[in-house]
């Protein structure tokens, strides 16, 4: 009989440190991935969403006045594809607001990158320069990007409100600021694709 209870005391004891490891893990991944991104207050570099990747051919300084979601990624990355649904219900709740959401993409293939951001009905903007990741782009090296997906929160002067690997992190700090009321009615004129619903990376509209 003692045996018995010993021998389950030390299975509760294995699981219930295991679970505390996970949290852990869990809370940690900002301080293992996180560390060289940009931090809080810092400018956010300025880019060119392409026109020969979407509709728009615009600098992200177009959206002054608005808050930006960066979100870095690639159809290749299991992380990044198992986050989309997480993104895309961000979108869905505060994309009808001041909150503009890009898409950075790592792909090289730029079927690949389309079939995935259409078959995953990834409605907003889409960027990518089409080269290597840590190789051959740019924006990588601007927003020290070393994770993938990666997210940066961009306030409505530009500067960045919160990096981190964790898009629950962005979900929070979007759902604080619209409890404060920062977080505004949409309106059309700030937006690049004024008048018009949000481009696709082919340039078709959805």
């Amino acid at each position: 009989m003692n045996t018995m209870k010993t021998l389950f005391l030390a299975l509760l004891m294995m699981v219930c440190g295991q679970t505390i490891q996970a949290q852990e893990t869990q809370e940690d991944l900002d301080a293992q991935y996180a560390t060289a991104l940009l931090k809080p207050g810092t400018e956010a570099p300025q880019f060119i969403i392409s026109g020969k990747d979407s509709c728009c051919n615009i600098p992200l300084s177009q959206f002054r006045g608005q808050y930006v979601v960066l979100d870095f990624w690639a159809s290749w990355c299991p992380d990044c594809r198992k986050d989309i649904p997480e993104v895309k219900a961000m979108y869905d709740r505060f994309g009808s607001m001041n909150v503009q959401f890009i898409g950075i993409s790592f792909d090289t293939d730029k079927a690949a990158w389309q079939n995935c951001i259409e078959k995953n009905e990834m409605k907003w903007l889409q960027h990518s320069e089409l080269k290597k990741w840590k190789k051959q782009t740019k924006i990588d090296q601007d927003y020290h990007i070393n994770w993938i997906p990666s997210y940066y929160l961009i306030d409505t002067e530009g500067k960045v409100v919160l990096g981190t690997v964790q898009h629950e992190k962005i979900a929070a700090k979007l759902a604080e600021l619209e409890a404060k009321g920062d977080l505004k009615a949409y309106t059309a004129n700030s937006n690049c694709c004024a008048g018009k619903t949000h481009c696709l990376p082919s340039g078709k509209q959805d």
